[in-house]
């Protein structure tokens, strides 16, 4: 234990003195990633970072509420219809997935609101058109 601060040192000069004395015995040199960068320092932190990364180091998941599930879903099929490669695969794709949305309004999900609507396939093929 170290130990009290004197009476009289501010905090700060009484830290820096009990982290120097701990260096210089060796007290941090096998620390796990010394003279590593620290991860992710270039990524955008936002607030539920450090859960995230606690899920991911501890290989855990958990599965999305239904409507959240749908959700996500739904934004990688429209994610494909973009990328597919003939009309017709951007109207199967979209199909697919509408049907599941009209299927999830008509008899609700469990979870939070849905707040999605079928996509306008015309509206899709059009912009899908114009990147082509």
């Amino acid at each position: 234990m170290t130990e009290r601060k004197p009476i009289g040192m501010p905090f700060e000069s009484w830290i820096d003195k009990q982290i120097r004395e701990a260096e210089e015995r060796g007290e941090f040199d096998d620390l796990p990633g010394k003279g590593k960068p620290l991860p992710g320092l270039d990524k955008h932190l936002d607030e539920m970072w450090w859960i995230k990364q606690k899920i991911e180091s501890e290989g855990l998941s958990m599965p999305l509420p239904p409507t959240l599930a749908l959700r996500k879903e739904a934004e990688q099929a429209l994610r494909e219809a973009r990328g597919a490669r003939t009309e017709a695969e951007v109207r199967r794709v979209l199909d697919e997935v509408n049907h599941k949305i009209r299927e999830a309004i008509r008899k609700g999900l469990p979870g939070p609101p849905l707040n999605l609507m079928p996509f306008d396939i015309d509206a899709v093929v059009a912009e899908w058109r114009d990147e082509q």
